[in-house]
């Protein structure tokens, strides 16, 4: 095995989940909300790290926010409050799995499965999309920690260990699971 190739990480990813969508023309009422809050609503197909949080637009008018982890309930209800009027929000924490993969050969070893052009130079740091991977819905995002995946819950487990497998060639490794805080606190490596 080549050295650039070694050292991929595959970790599962502790984070709140909350789909917020704006009402009908109701969608820059929403992103001035959003920006109050300190979590400004990107550009579809863009994520955005700010204060903490990580958000994600991967379908129009429809955005998917990660936040630190709450008691059960906590985040949704801050967004719901927040929304009424301007959009809905819902918790998709238990629905959604969130994993992270970082090292130098993460875009070749999904290059096997992605429908996805993941060139550094097409799939910038920042670009967010949705995809299949191993026959699952996934949505990718691409950090400057490395990429974040979300999947359904139900199916995470499939991808993970697709993602086991597959990325033995490249020396992936599991490591423990991180928090929201750690992966958007961490450099590119």
């Amino acid at each position: 095995m080549h050295a650039e190739l070694a050292g991929i990480r595959l970790e599962a990813c502790s984070a709140d989940i909350v789909e917020v969508s704006a009402r009908c023309g109701r969608a820059a009422d929403l992103a001035a909300l959003a920006r109050e809050m300190g979590s400004p609503l990107p550009a579809f197909g863009r994520a955005a790290i700010a204060g903490g949080r990580l958000a994600l637009c991967v379908r129009p008018e429809r955005w998917l926010l990660l936040e630190a982890r709450a008691p059960a309930g906590t985040t949704a209800a801050l967004w719901q409050a927040a929304c009424a009027g301007y959009g809905v929000a819902v918790d998709l924490s238990s629905g959604l799995a969130a994993l992270h993969l970082a090292g130098a050969a993460a875009r070749a070893m999904l290059a096997r499965t992605c429908r996805l052009d993941l060139d550094p130079c097409v799939f910038a740091q920042g670009v967010a999309a949705a995809t299949i991977m191993a026959q699952v819905p996934a949505t990718l995002a691409s950090l400057p920690s490395g990429l974040l995946l979300l999947t359904p819950s139900t199916t995470a487990r499939h991808l993970r260990e697709w993602l086991a497998a597959a990325g033995k060639a490249f020396g992936l490794s599991s490591e423990p699971d991180l928090t929201l805080a750690e992966l958007l606190g961490r450099d590119c490596r």
